[in-house]
């Protein structure tokens, strides 16, 4: 007989490389078969109406997913499962003539049920639920007009389900290609959003909406993270709006809720959602786990969704403040060297003014004066402590400091004079000057 219908495998991989037999190979019964198909099916297009009242009885009745959008629209969903009945049932009186459109509406079906966020099961379920009641009515309509058909309609039962299960085939690849491309504009959107929140650019009137799509509140307390990357190369984290993993591991009992990551050109961003006391930012810091030579930076808290934008530029100073070496610098404990890094000229050129006297030194005896200053400093200026830091006596601590005061002019003990080698310090080992 004529094929009903391809498999599912040839539908979706191609058509089988065994040709099917010629028609003059086939035998009377398979023949007989098919007109007896033809002739139940004949019946059940002219009776559609009523098996589409029945179907969507069932479909409310057994499938929980559909019982929404019936009680939302129920014309509707009676049109669309018409719509698919009278092309399937009409695909096997007429499969050359009926089959792409019936291939349309399945696809149809996977990508508005797609869209409306219906399971895929549920989807399947309801095509598989179509053709148990089209085959029950071929049955019952064969039996009625002659109960010995039905052993010829047996003959025929294989093609029947092998059309079912083509069309549940076609409804999965259409739903699965929907629900990528959802997915896609979903994570765009999201993408946009978080970007435009990040730049300041974000309108009052998008928040609330922003606040929905990211799950945040709008009037949480957040701060942002910088993590400097180098050039992205062709790997699974390259292009815009991609990052094949975050750049630091946050532990999953860390201060805070889940980071929410954004790429930019020279750093990623993670916005970093803020649930516990004024401390959680030095505990998130120190949870981070940042790899070696890595640099990142935390800015201070800020209030509400609005200010995520100043949040971005407060953790960029934070990264700016970071060595080169690497580290997490909490912009909150490291404030005197934001200023440094907030104002590059101004910094630059206290550190040529007070640290330039010794740039006529020989480098060696320059670099060990200026080890002992910072030594000093990070001991809270105890030359004891410096001078265990440094391998050196106390005394042998004092006498650099007396001659870094001899040939600059500072008065060490002076505040004022060491808040300015304090800073000066910091501008050479930040920006190099």
């Amino acid at each position: 007989m004529p094929q009903v219908v391809r498999s599912r495998n040839g539908a979706l991989h191609g058509p089988s490389p065994v040709p099917p037999l010629p028609h003059r190979f086939r035998s009377l019964a398979d023949r007989e078969s098919v007109e007896v198909l033809h002739r139940a099916a004949r019946v059940l297009v002219a009776s559609l109406p009523a098996l589409t009242d029945r179907l969507v009885e069932a479909l409310y009745a057994q499938e929980p997913a559909y019982r929404a959008a019936i009680d939302s629209d129920r014309a509707e969903v009676w049109q669309e499962v018409h719509h698919s009945l009278r092309h399937n049932v009409g695909s096997l009186i007429q499969p050359r003539e009926f089959r792409e459109s019936a291939h349309r509406t399945s696809r149809w079906i996977g990508e508005i049920r797609a869209e409306q966020g219906v399971p895929l099961d549920a989807v399947l379920h309801a095509f598989r639920m179509g053709g148990a009641m089209v085959w029950q009515d071929l049955v019952d309509e064969t039996a009625r007009r002659d109960p010995d058909d039905i052993r010829l309609l047996v003959h025929v039962a294989a093609d029947v389900w092998n059309f079912v299960d083509e069309h549940c085939g076609v409804v999965a690849d259409a739903y699965r290609q929907a629900e990528r491309r959802l997915s896609w504009r979903r994570e765009n959107r999201q993408r946009l959003m978080v970007a435009a929140l990040l730049d300041g650019t974000a309108r009052i009137a998008e928040l609330a909406e922003a606040a929905e799509m990211l799950g945040l509140p709008e009037q949480g307390r957040y701060a942002v993270l910088a993590v400097a990357v180098g050039p992205r190369g062709p790997g699974p984290g390259a292009g815009a709006g991609a990052i094949a993993r975050p750049p630091v591991d946050l532990p999953v009992d860390a201060p805070g809720a889940t980071p929410l990551w954004h790429p930019g050109p020279d750093a990623e961003f993670a916005i970093l959602p803020l649930t516990g006391p004024p401390g959680e930012l030095s505990e998130l810091a120190a949870a981070l786990d940042v790899p070696a030579g890595t640099r990142a930076g935390i800015g201070s808290a800020v209030e509400g969704l609005a200010a995520l934008g100043d949040a971005r530029r407060l953790a960029e100073t934070a990264l700016r403040a970071c060595p080169a070496s690497g580290g997490t610098v909490l912009l909150d404990e490291h404030l005197p060297d934001a200023l440094v890094v907030s104002s590059p000229a101004l910094a630059g050129a206290l550190a040529d003014r007070v640290l330039g006297p010794l740039d006529r030194l020989d480098p060696a005896d320059r670099d060990v004066i200026v080890e002992t200053l910072t030594a000093w400093l990070d001991a809270d200026g105890s030359a004891q402590r410096a001078g265990a830091r440094l391998y050196c006596h106390r005394n042998t601590v004092l006498n650099r400091l007396r001659r870094f005061e001899q040939l600059t002019g500072r008065c060490l003990t002076r505040p004022r004079d060491a808040v300015e080698v304090s800073l000066a310090l910091a501008a050479r080992r930040l920006l190099g000057t």
